[in-house]
């Protein structure tokens, strides 16, 4: 039982006539949404490890060539140096395109469904969650950072 008034901050407080079912489907939404963005983070992994790779190759192909293997260093120069990682691509490419076809435009549903179903107000599901998990009077369990610390 809550003894003090220690409530969600007005950000996070469900809108009136918000339904449950709408707090989970925007939940859902939301966490869609934060794997597409773990995922595009591995985007910019893979962009900036294959630019990393293409650039450590100038270093191969002058060992190569101090090494008397002129061949070699001509091969991997000529095959690889460069080269596009899909046709006609390279890794930056490849992320301006999935941020312009995919990532943005579900950004952009993801706000306007909070917006239009919500008051804007994000993370509604977890603030709830929040607040039915946390110990009241706790220190460490206060429901804004501005709330006073009571001990337990």
């Amino acid at each position: 039982m809550r003894t003090n008034d220690d409530g969600a901050d007005r950000a996070h407080q469900r809108p009136e006539g918000v339904t449950d079912a709408t707090v989970e489907a925007l939940g859902s939404l939301s966490k869609a949404l934060e794997t597409v963005e773990r995922a595009r983070g591995h985007l910019y992994s893979f962009h900036q490890l294959t630019g990393r790779a293409d650039l450590e190759l100038d270093q191969a192909v002058n060992l190569l060539r101090e090494a008397g293997h002129d061949g070699w260093a001509d091969r991997v120069q000529r095959e690889i140096v460069g080269r596009n990682v899909i046709p006609g691509r390279w890794t930056f490419q490849i992320v301006e395109e999935y941020n312009r076809t995919y990532y943005e435009p579900f950004r952009r549903v993801e706000q306007d469904a909070l917006a239009d179903l919500a008051e804007g107000k994000d993370h509604l599901f977890e603030a709830e969650m929040k607040e039915a998990r946390r110990s009241n009077g706790h220190p460490d369990h206060t429901a804004r950072p501005d709330s006073p610390h009571q001990a337990p």
